[in-house]
């Protein structure tokens, strides 16, 4: 994953507008949840979500890489962070909102993981709870065999970050080259990112077999679509 570029991630996705995401993703909680005040961001990578959920809740964050976790530990001072991965982590306590967003889902790469990690987010909610999670591309909305190129420039660092993206069965896969220079050097490496493909069907069928109703909302934080899934009010 970002095993490379984990120090330049916050960088890479610096025009991402997380305020905003966030801002509207507490919208929809309160509606739904107005009493949640406890919040678990799984897959929270450097804590850019969880910035700001902090303002409104009292969050925790879980993500398998250390070297994001260790930027979101400085981010977010104060905050209980959990190296694990979504699939199977086990935590002492529950959630009123559980959230897995940016795609990060996708990393799971199958559909029995990502079942597994839907099961694994449901039985860490409390009743009544809810698990938003924000999906990567379905199958038939993925693009393939084309090229895509990502420019960053700020004061003493310059990155361009170009991938090519194809397509191996039920996965997205991306080739990503990135050039980055600083006033010391300039260094080119490399990483390959390999995304699972769901259908909504697959996903929905995962948070019905949790034991969570599920809705999906087309649109989502970032146009990538959010299932909304909520447990039992007497859940257990």
């Amino acid at each position: 994953m970002f095993t490379k570029s984990a120090p330049f991630y916050d960088a890479l996705y610096n025009s991402v507008d997380y305020g905003r995401a966030t801002a509207q993703l507490h919208d929809l909680i309160q509606r739904q949840a107005p009493h949640a005040s406890t919040l678990l961001d799984v897959g929270c990578g450097t804590g850019r979500h969880l910035q700001h959920f902090r303002d409104w809740y009292e969050v925790e964050g879980l993500d398998v890489d250390g070297n994001l976790l260790a930027a979101a530990r400085t981010r977010c001072p104060g905050v209980t962070f959990h190296e694990a991965s979504m699939v199977d982590f086990e935590l002492p306590r529950r959630f009123d909102v559980i959230t897995c967003l940016f795609s990060a889902i996708g990393y799971v790469q199958t559909v029995e993981n990502m079942s597994k990690a839907i099961a694994t987010m449901a039985e860490h909610l409390n009743p009544g709870g809810l698990l938003l999670v924000e999906p990567w591309f379905e199958p038939d909305h993925y693009w393939e065999d084309t090229v895509t190129a990502n420019h960053v420039e700020q004061a003493d660092l310059r990155i361009c970050w170009m991938y090519s993206s194809k397509r191996d069965g039920s996965l997205s896969v991306l080739h990503i080259h990135y050039l980055v220079g600083t006033p010391d050097h300039v260094e080119h490496f490399q990483e390959e990112h390999r995304i699972g493909l769901f259908t909504r069907g697959e996903t929905i069928a995962a948070f019905t077999a949790a034991g969570l109703s599920a809705t999906f909302d087309p649109e989502g934080p970032f146009k990538r679509g959010l299932y909304i899934g909520r447990a039992a009010a007497g859940s257990t």
